[in-house]
């Protein structure tokens, strides 16, 4: 049994209860914690971590942050978690579970600063980092133990301490041998945790865990397995790879192998956003589409300029409306070519409200942007068409906002348009 001091970086003996060193217990203990190499580093109620350290005031009470009122949950700390508040849960729910808490509005672009220098932290140490969200990543820190020094697990632990002193906030880390495994582990020791999940034990750790856990199940394939009597990853286990297939076709595959602790997708840097989206929280609950038109033609301009910035394009547009009654409605289209476009975008978001908004009110909207490629000009431009593209127009506007301000140029289908409870951006 291998041993590792995560508050000196010592390696004690392993039977020993606290590290001899600095009389911590903070020791992570097993077979292969010096062996295992590919890492999930996970930020601790990251928005929330934040917000306590920069207002002392806060440290020791519930913290939220979200929109007042009629928005929702955006992040908790753990505090108020052992109240039963949740990310995206609407505001006023959480407020009833934890009325003492302090509710703070999102700062997005402080998160994000943040977010860059733990990754720059990250990065510093292999090259091999694959992010995730703003908080969250994985790292591959195969072949570095000479060039540290150090195992991948007491170079981690270094890196969990740094970021402590340095940044204030903490993080938990997941290691094993594969991207799937090192996922799971990361949540096994929260807030502040380090975990190990090694090739010997995968099979028996996995086998009486619910089928949830495994990557691509989601709600929908939970009942369908349920419904085929499988619950657990064991029962998985125990099915062969070419009647899982038969049964459930490529995912069935997937599932086979994610069941035996399997996953050979590499720790890939260049790896994109998947998907990018601006919603909000709308004041009053609206019915009336001509209303929601103008909304969602700011949002998608938001959206767009976003795209831009984030030199992307979309292949595909998304559309998300929540009801009064908290249903949530989200309807996909393909674009024929990808596009940065606002313009295009709307064009293709707008028919999707116009079925929606049958008489129904809704308290939320938020327009999507998926399939996610490289910037360019769209690829397919009309045969006569003459003059500056949507794309140099958008660019014009651009540059217009950046030196005079948001607001200096204001298209007319959103000008009337005022968004009092923009939600944070996503990326996924």
């Amino acid at each position: 049994m291998e041993a590792l001091c995560r508050d000196c970086g010592s390696r004690p003996d392993a039977a020993r209860k606290a590290c001899p060193a600095c009389g911590s217990s903070r020791v992570v203990r097993h077979r292969e914690l010096h062996d295992l190499a590919i890492a999930h580093l996970d930020c601790d109620a990251f928005y929330a971590a934040i917000e306590k350290r920069d207002r002392p005031e806060l440290r020791d009470r519930p913290v939220i942050v979200g929109g007042h009122h009629r928005g929702v949950v955006a992040a908790c700390c753990y505090l108020a978690r052992t109240s039963g508040v949740r990310s995206a849960m609407p505001m006023f729910k959480a407020l009833e579970a934890c009325p003492e808490a302090a509710v703070v509005r999102p700062d997005m672009k402080k998160y994000a600063a943040v977010g860059r220098e733990v990754r720059a932290m990250m990065t510093s140490l292999t090259p091999l980092v694959e992010p995730l969200s703003i908080d969250e990543a994985f790292m591959d820190l195969s072949g570095t133990k000479s060039l540290h020094r150090a195992s991948p697990a007491t170079t981690l632990a270094a890196l969990a301490r740094r970021v402590e002193a340095e940044l204030a906030i903490t993080l938990s880390i997941g290691l094993s041998y594969n991207k799937f495994l090192a996922k799971i582990a990361s949540d096994l020791d929260k807030p502040r945790g380090f975990a190990a999940i090694g090739r010997a034990e995968a099979g028996s750790f996995l086998a009486t865990r619910p089928v949830s856990l495994l990557w691509g199940v989601g709600p929908v394939m939970q009942r369908r397995l349920a419904r085929d009597g499988i619950t657990r990853i064991g029962e998985l286990a125990g099915i062969g790879e070419e009647e899982l297939a038969t049964r459930y076709g490529k995912i069935g595959r997937r599932l086979w192998s994610c069941a035996r602790g399997e996953d050979d997708r590499p720790v890939d840097p260049n790896r994109g956003a998947r998907s990018l989206s601006s919603e909000i929280t709308l004041e009053e609950d609206i019915a009336d589409s001509e209303q929601l038109r103008p909304i969602l033609w700011q949002l998608t301009e938001t959206l767009a300029r976003r795209l831009r910035k984030a030199g992307l394009a979309a292949g595909g547009v998304t559309l998300k409306l929540k009801t009064a009654g908290f249903r949530t409605v989200t309807r996909f289209r393909r674009l024929q070519t990808a596009t940065r476009s606002a313009d295009r975008m709307f064009r293709v978001a707008e028919p999707l409200l116009a079925r929606e908004a049958d008489g129904r009110a809704f308290r939320l909207i938020g327009v999507g942007a998926y399939n996610l490629v490289a910037d360019g000009p769209d690829t397919q431009a009309g045969l006569f068409d003459a003059g500056p593209s949507e794309e140099d127009l958008d660019d014009v506007l651009d540059a217009l906002r950046d030196r005079f301000g948001e607001n200096a140029v204001v298209r007319g289908r959103g000008f009337r348009v005022r968004l009092a409870r923009d939600g944070p951006s996503k990326v996924e």
